[in-house]
């Protein structure tokens, strides 16, 4: 039987179930990711387009010309590097071929990290101290309110922005010690398979986390759906969740107000910072991991940043 045979016998997929695939398979990956890649594709589809030249398929060629002018403009190389594997995923998607491991895009690629670097400036992780003075700099109100309960929680409970915004009034399970939050989807759980996590009382009434919490929602008068959403400047609360770069406005905001620099600092100096600021204050690896639920130590011990540097460090040792 031949190959046209075949085809010609082959019962035909409903499109319903073509359209269910996509999805799944669109699912597969983070949100987040997705709109990254999405945005990257769009850029090279259309620096292609100014260019003359085709973007889908991209001759090694094209894209080579295409990192070199990204380079040239200053981008990091991790960015980059990013934008290499949204091209790649766009063909991958159109059944097409392209190998970002062709021997001219790979050694333009290694050119590119050895000229610019490959390391990226991590953004600087909050410190007990730090959050501390942006909880008292907030302003009175919902927003107020709002924004002490979002940074205490994030803060206490190591979480990422879209873990954060992502908790629904049902994922809170208040109790005698604290409060325990089931995660419903991160990025280590792309799965669903759900993460729990405890954040116990803080030791002060002004700084403690689940008090924040439970006082955000009785004020707001939150009993259901999306913890923490938005709210205007006449004290109107959305029905929507925040989306996770709200998350980097608002810490970014306090820290202005607390009068540390807003460019040093973004959603993801939370997470960091408990890591850091738990290491600093003696707690073990395993139960910083416990909380950030890191898998490696190799990976939180990277998150364990400034607050260590000076401890135990050799130089102290030197009687100068």
């Amino acid at each position: 039987m031949t190959l046209q045979t075949v085809a010609s016998v082959a019962p035909a997929i409903p499109q319903d179930l073509i359209d269910s695939a996509r999805r799944y398979a669109d699912n597969s990956r983070a949100a987040n990711t997705l709109r990254a890649y999405r945005s990257d594709w769009k850029q090279f589809a259309a620096w292609a387009d100014e260019q003359g030249l085709p973007a889908m398929p991209a001759a090694p060629q094209t894209v080579t010309a295409y990192i070199t002018a990204l380079a040239d403009q200053g981008l990091a190389a991790g960015t980059i590097g990013r934008r290499l594997i949204a091209i790649g995923q766009a063909h991958a998607a159109q059944g097409l071929q392209f190998d970002p491991r062709h021997p001219l895009i790979a050694a333009t690629m290694k050119g590119i990290r050895r000229t610019l670097g490959a390391a990226q400036a991590p953004k600087e992780a909050l410190l007990t101290e730090d959050v501390r003075a942006m909880v008292l700099a907030l302003p009175e109100g919902l927003l107020g309110l709002r924004d002490r309960a979002l940074l205490l929680l994030g803060f206490a409970g190591a979480l990422r922005r879209s873990e954060l915004v992502g908790l629904d009034v049902e994922d809170l399970g208040f109790e005698q010690a604290g409060v325990v939050l089931t995660l419903r989807r991160s990025k280590t759980d792309q799965d669903g398979q759900g993460q729990v996590i405890a954040v116990p009382y803080g030791r002060y009434e002004s700084t403690c986390p689940v008090l924040a919490v439970k006082t955000w929602l009785d004020a707001s008068g939150i009993t259901a759906g999306p913890v923490f959403r938005a709210v205007d400047r006449h004290g109107n609360i959305a029905a929507a969740r925040l989306s996770d770069r709200a998350v980097a406005n608002i810490v970014k905001r306090a820290a202005a107000a607390a009068g540390l620099d807003p460019a040093d600092y973004a959603g993801h100096s939370l997470r960091s910072g408990m890591a850091t600021a738990a290491a600093r204050a003696g707690a073990s690896e395993r139960s910083i991991m416990n909380q950030t639920r890191h898998r490696s130590v190799a990976m939180v011990r990277r998150y364990i940043q400034r607050g260590q540097m000076f401890a135990d460090n050799a130089a102290g040792q030197l009687g100068l």
